[in-house]
């Protein structure tokens, strides 16, 4: 159930177990109190309800819940009582028992603060020894915990008091924009203890988070009904070279997906070569042929592994000299390392140098921007660092992953502070993880039945859409150099492509169909000679804008993540405008021409104007902007 709760002059959101959004008029004081079960991998168990009954005045709940986790050899089963009073405090009590025995990572509850409200803010600290210490949430994403042995947390969002206390077990708080998420997090059990750890049937566990809120006086009213858009044009970032992924079908892209593809106009063309397989030579011709095709330049991801190092990269180093291939940079990576070890990168550096005294190279993680933060790169004549972005480390729901999207950009300011005069290459970003980076640094061949972890159907949706425009727009503003996305075609593509889909009816794909994340990527590269420019939304986690500027003309793509119509003003704009629509009632023209543009639904506006926006879509808006 889904539903708005008020706890005195607090307004929260329950769903699924979840209280979300704690906040006091605009002042978001909590993103997330929740109960999370995690299994020996880290995957997150998923509960089933057995029991929610939901008792609420105009200023209180009560809430119980019975929820059973059962995933492998997990079975678990908890009740939680959930409190909110008129006095602003809110109570999230478990009661939970092991009805096996089974391994896990973590059992128990968790509090997500928000980012943007809380780094660089000052707390304090109550830790279970009973001393106290004055701290602060951190402003550069920190790679370890953020505060230990946490028995209460104090601090101010703006002149409002907030504490948290906790009881039932150890916690700690950790900066989850290390995963692109955009909060920190607070939860048991320490990490510093083994894990997984074993439950043994029948062991009981009990813990309590209790936060108050004091100090609110008066309480902002918010008016939900109209989103402002604001423009910034006076902070204006280049547009990165934005590229996309080969597909991991392996087979090669026929004549009719190239000439698809190529109205896109990508810049880079991303290919992942195992220095260690037969067959790397085969993939990398078959790869700058595709490259060629595409008319655009290759990004190379080497994977290198064992003793051979040198040998390896003298191979790939003749190819190059034989092949005189466009490569745009080349990332190189070691398959059994978080990230790239320094006398690697040294050592084969120096080799392809040699071939190509101007190869641009980049040394990072191919597992996840907590990998380079944790082991960053040395200064060995590398030209950039690189990383992954994905948004389902934690949560896959639909409002998590536009939370997260904010977090890609603090990933790239935090990059930028520790890399110095290196550039920033975002390689690739996907909805889903590639691979559980938990058990290995590069993906594996999926030898499981099914639909693989990997593909995300949102992906071929209006959603999938809206949230690459809100990657485009956070990657961005925070001024990324170069930004890889998807695969070309297939099940993690921006097309099906020319063959049925693998699981027809379990995904939204047909053959030959165009993805509405295609016309996302075409409309921003038909306008590569302009700039993206800041805008700032009242609500960004129902509707969000990326701007482009040329001068005075303007490009906007403004998204509506919402299953609800929105409303939009937009300010900053000058002059009638004129906005084409990619929603439901157009997907289905679209999904059939890789040149669509919409313009017979076209609409035009003044800038006083007040704009619908139907539930999840992609409105187009060609403008110019105020003097």
């Amino acid at each position: 159930m889904k539903t708005t709760l008020k706890a005195g002059k607090l307004d929260i959101l329950y769903e699924n177990g979840s209280l979300r959004y704690i906040s006091s008029g605009r002042t978001e004081l909590l993103r997330m109190i929740y109960p999370a079960v995690r299994d020996d991998e880290w995957n997150t168990v998923t509960p089933v309800t057995l029991e929610e009954v939901i008792d609420r005045t105009d200023d209180s709940f009560r809430i119980k819940l019975i929820f059973l986790y059962r995933s492998g050899e997990i079975n678990f089963r908890a009740k939680y009582l959930i409190e909110g009073k008129s006095d602003n405090s809110i109570s999230f009590e478990m009661e939970g028992e092991a009805l096996g025995t089974f391994r896990k990572n973590r059992i128990g509850l968790c509090v997500l603060h928000p980012a943007e409200e809380c780094a660089g803010k000052n707390c304090t600290v109550e830790h279970t020894d009973g001393s106290v210490e004055s701290s602060f949430f951190p402003e550069e994403i920190n790679p370890h915990q953020v505060f230990l042995n946490v028995k209460s947390l104090k601090w101010m969002a703006g002149k409002i008091n907030c504490t948290l206390s906790f009881e039932g077990d150890v916690f700690e708080t950790e900066d989850q924009r290390n995963w692109t998420d955009a909060s920190f997090k607070t939860y048991s059990t320490p990490l510093s203890l083994p894990f997984p750890s074993v439950i043994t049937e029948g062991t009981v566990v009990h813990q309590k988070v209790v936060f108050r809120a004091n100090n609110i006086t008066c309480v902002e009213q918010v008016d939900n009904q109209i989103n402002i858009i604001k423009l910034i044009p006076e902070e204006s970032y280049i547009l990165p070279s934005i590229g996309v992924s080969r597909s991991s079908s392996g087979s090669a892209l026929t004549l009719q997906e190239i000439r698809t593809l190529r109205t896109i106009g990508f810049n880079h063309y991303r290919t992942d070569i195992h220095l260690y397989s037969p067959d790397w030579i085969e993939i990398a011709d078959l790869s700058l042929n595709e490259s060629f095709e595409l008319g655009c330049q290759m990004e190379i991801a080497l994977f290198f592994s064992g003793e051979e190092v040198s040998r390896h990269a003298t191979a790939f180093a003749e190819w190059m000299e034989t092949r005189k291939p466009d490569i745009a940079r080349i990332l190189i990576f070691h398959r059994d390392a978080p990230s790239t070890p320094d006398d690697l990168a040294t050592e084969v550096i120096s080799i392809l140098r040699k071939a190509d005294p101007d190869a641009k190279i980049a040394t990072g993680t191919n597992a996840g921007f907590v990998h380079i933060n944790r082991f960053r790169p040395g200064n060995t004549e590398n030209d950039y660092i690189c990383y992954p972005v994905y948004p389902q480390e934690h949560a896959s729901d639909n409002a998590t992953l536009v939370e997260n999207l904010k977090g890609q950009g603090y990933t790239v300011r935090s990059a930028k502070a520790f890399a110095g005069n290196k550039g920033v290459v975002i390689s690739p970003v996907t909805l889903q993880r590639r691979f559980n980076t938990n058990i290995s640094y590069m993906e594996l061949p999926y030898r499981g039945e099914g639909i693989p972890p990997s593909v995300d159907p949102r992906l071929m949706t209006l959603f999938g859409a809206c949230w690459t425009a809100g990657s485009l727009k956070y990657l961005g503003e925070a001024d990324a150099d170069t930004i890889t996305y998807y695969e070309t075609r297939g099940e993690r593509g921006i097309i099906q492509g020319n063959e049925e889909p693998k699981w027809p009816g379990l995904l939204p794909s047909a053959k030959g169909m165009i993805f509405p994340v295609f016309h996302i990527f075409r409309f921003v590269l038909s306008h590569s000679n302009f700039n993206i420019i800041k805008s700032v939304s009242t609500n960004p986690l129902s509707v969000d804008c990326l701007s482009l500027a040329n001068g005075k003309e303007a490009r906007l793509i403004i998204v509506n993540f919402s299953g609800e119509p929105a409303q939009v003003r937009i300010e900053g704009l000058a002059g009638k405008f004129r906005m084409v629509s990619l929603d439901s009632s157009t997907t289905a023209e679209a999904s059939a021409d890789c040149r669509w543009t919409g313009n017979r639904h076209q609409k035009s506006f003044n800038p006083s104007d007040i704009i619908n926006l139907n539930p999840v879509s992609v409105n187009f808006i060609e403008c110019w902007l105020k003097g």
